[in-house]
């Protein structure tokens, strides 16, 4: 059992009631984007024991673009960002002068026995679900716990569970929720002895597919709560049964570093949730719902009009069937025809859905996605294609992917960092690392297209310059060669080993120098030889050749 602390209970409790009072703004609009987009996202009300959750929820939906288009985005957010196919980190030392040979292949390993960790958890499953969250509501959630099986276990939530509390740099800090759990997965996540009683009673009486509502936080622990669970631990978790007793709690644990990843597509000062593309298209989506339900009505009536008739056919036989007959009497002067004539204007209709579907997409970068998913030209994708395919729009996504790399993976490395120290799975360090932070630069196929972006302006400095040195050859004194491969090198994060160190270049073309004066000095010395050969073999008169004559002789 945990030892009771009503003053920590009391304290979640009033802090998650501020919490969800704070989000209370967020949820309507929520709401629709769930209705219009991803029906099936959002728990907006913590209820247990809800009969209807497998009901069909698309019924607001029409066309279905905005869907697609968030499916679209979440699948290339997770093949352009973290992908499970290619090594989309690196780890580095900070003082990489410090990074000799044996602290390299420390990395290596280390980074080598992370993204095998990754794969063979759920961890790119659970982050594809929270990037369509993210292009949908602005704002996901991941929580990465320890896992016997597995080493981690992530967990995705949804919009509407959880409620988030910033810390001064606006970065959230602070975890809480309401969700519901079975009697049965409580009593085997928590243990049957630090449940309630209520719960205790329902698993011995065969109810452990009941549900009950779970409380859960976590924050930084400041050292305002005393207790032996917490000794010395940077995070506090708590989980406990809503509406049971203010002293108990299911699990009281700390952490050493932050548990859970909630990042943000764009935020407004300090708000602690953000804004979406999907927020930024509702209207449009709302207005597509109505354009093509109005479309098929208009089709609707203009293929099967509503139709009149005369009187003298009332409680006659009639068919409006493809053939059908139907008799009228000989002075009926009305027979069947259309109370309206609909003569809609389909390609106009079209057009205008069409665009709105197009600006769907693009709000959603959708064309960018479905290109890094079909790129056309040389395999393995080339990141300088893409940037120069798709600049504008890779421009508009840098401020969205530094935020990830604050927000989401520079915390995620660090916790699979963690938890896989702390279970001995990674090689021991060198003793070459006495010094240095460790460091992690993504290559993945957007961070790389992203600082591709730049190389256009090298590119061009360095042709223009060329073509000036066709005229002016000294024009080429201005470029410090050096330093712009070097440079270039950085831009496309080209590995480091295909250029020589400073060191070694200095040496080759010190030894070129000393190759090129003694071939000169060779060429004068043959010359000076030749020349006196000449002069020895040039007759003067008198018994003497030219060079004894030059000589005094």
């Amino acid at each position: 059992m945990i030892a009771p602390c009503i003053d920590m209970r009391i304290y979640f409790d009033k802090r998650l009631v501020a919490l969800r009072s704070e989000r209370t703004s967020w949820l309507t609009h929520w709401m629709d984007l769930s209705k219009f987009i991803t029906p099936r996202r959002g728990r907006f009300l913590a209820t247990q024991n809800q009969g209807n959750r497998g009901a069909s929820k698309t019924s607001n939906i029409i066309d279905s673009t905005a869907t697609h288009a968030a499916q679209a985005l979440a699948a290339g957010m997770q093949s352009g960002i973290t992908s499970p196919t290619r090594p989309w980190f690196h780890l580095t030392i900070e003082n990489e002068d410090s990074e000799s040979g044996p602290v390299h292949l420390w990395l290596d390993e280390c980074h080598r026995r992370m993204l095998a960790v990754l794969s063979d958890s759920n961890a790119y499953n659970a982050l594809h679900t929270a990037y369509e969250e993210l292009g949908v509501f602005g704002t996901a959630c991941i929580v990465v716990e320890e896992d016997d099986d597995d080493v981690i276990r992530v967990q995705t939530l949804t919009v509407g569970e959880y409620m988030l509390g910033n810390n001064k740099k606006g970065v959230a800090d602070s975890l809480y929720r309401e969700f519901t759990m079975t009697v049965g997965q409580v009593v085997e996540r928590f243990g049957y002895d630090n449940c309630s009683v209520a719960v205790k009673s329902l698993y011995d009486h065969q109810g452990q597919d009941r549900e009950v509502i779970i409380g859960a936080a976590v924050e930084p622990n400041t050292g305002r709560f005393k207790h032996p669970l917490l000794n010395k631990k940077a995070f506090l978790s708590a989980y406990w049964e809503m509406g049971q007793r203010t002293d108990e709690f299911l699990e009281l644990k700390g952490y050493d570093e932050l548990p859970f990843m909630a990042f943000r597509w764009r935020t407004l000062s300090n708000e602690p949730y953000g804004e979406s593309p999907g927020m930024a298209c509702l209207g449009d989506v709302k207005a597509l719902q109505k354009m093509q339900l109005k479309s098929a009505q208009a089709i609707d009536k203009h293929v099967d009009p509503p139709m009149v008739a005369s009187v003298d056919m009332k409680n006659e036989a009639a068919s409006l069937l493809p053939g059908g007959i139907t008799y009228v009497p000989n002075q009926s002067q009305v027979g069947f025809k259309p109370a309206i004539e609909i003569q809609p204007n389909i390609q106009g209709i079209e057009a205008k859905i069409a665009e709105c579907q197009k600006r769907i997409k693009t709000m959603f970068y959708e064309d960018l996605w479905l290109m890094l998913q079909n790129m056309e030209g040389v395999q393995p994708r080339n990141q300088m294609e893409i940037a120069e395919r798709k600049q504008e729009k890779m421009l508009m996504l840098g401020p969205v992917l530094e935020r990830l790399q604050y927000e989401l993976l520079d915390p995620l490395v660090d916790r699979v960092f963690a938890i896989m120290q702390r279970a001995e799975l990674l090689p021991v360090p060198p003793p070459e690392l006495t010094s240095g932070k460790i460091d992690v630069e993504y290559v993945s196929t957007l961070s790389e297209a992203q600082k591709a972006v730049d190389t256009g302006s090298v590119e061009r400095m360095v042709a223009f310059i060329g073509n000036l040195a066709g005229a002016r050859p000294d024009a080429l004194d201005n470029l410090n060669v050096d330093e712009t491969i070097a440079l270039y090198g950085d831009m496309i994060s080209a590995p480091p080993k295909l250029l020589m160190d400073a060191d070694q270049v200095a040496a080759m073309r010190q030894q070129r120098a000393q190759q090129a004066q003694q071939q000169q000095m060779m060429q004068q010395s043959m010359a000076a030889t030749q020349g006196a050969k000449n002069l020895a073999d040039t007759d003067v008169g008198g018994g003497m050749n030219a060079l004894q004559k030059m000589m005094g002789g």
